[in-house]
């Protein structure tokens, strides 16, 4: 199955990457893998905060940098955020047995997908974000069907200038 047109919004700041995030909470729907692309200090986990808010979560989202995974039990699913940055090898995901928290009650978020590459499931949406003069851009771009059907409800309920 072939990508979708990628979407592109320029992000001025934290505030903006956190209300794009929490944007695209309505159209989500598990099963769902997203992949969050980035170098370090990018704003994943500001976008990944931002998602969990938009979905209910009110607690503390921190980065799973050191834990792997942090997981987030939800009314209409359980959320995994995933960082795999610190994996040596991809046979480092097995060893984990973090395939065990993909099932149908369940959206996965994973940084660093490409170091348990072969082993990771694929995704069905991408957020790259990248530094972009004084903000940043963020790319969304659909894998699959169920990636393509989440944009779609986003980018229909969204404000002409909503960022």
């Amino acid at each position: 199955m072939t990508a979708s047109t990628p979407i592109t919004h320029y992000l001025t700041d934290e505030a903006a990457t956190l209300a794009l995030g929490g944007s695209l909470a309505p159209g989500l729907t598990a099963p769902l893998v997203i992949y969050l692309d980035g170098d370090l200090g990018a704003g994943k986990t500001t976008f990944t905060r931002g998602l969990l808010r938009g979905l209910g979560h009110q607690g503390a989202v921190k980065s799973p940098t050191y834990t792997l995974v942090e997981s987030y039990p939800l009314e209409r699913f359980t959320l995994h955020h995933f960082d795999l940055y610190r994996f040596g090898s991809p046979e480092e995901w097995d060893d984990a047995g973090l395939d065990e928290l993909f099932d149908n009650r369940s959206i996965c978020l994973i940084e660093w997908p490409q170091q348990a590459e072969g082993f990771v499931p694929p995704a069905d949406l991408t957020a790259a974000l990248k530094r972009s003069g004084d903000g940043r851009s963020l790319t969304l771009t659909a894998h699959t069907d169920i990636g393509r059907k989440s944009l779609e409800v986003w980018s229909n309920q969204l404000p002409a200038a909503a960022f």
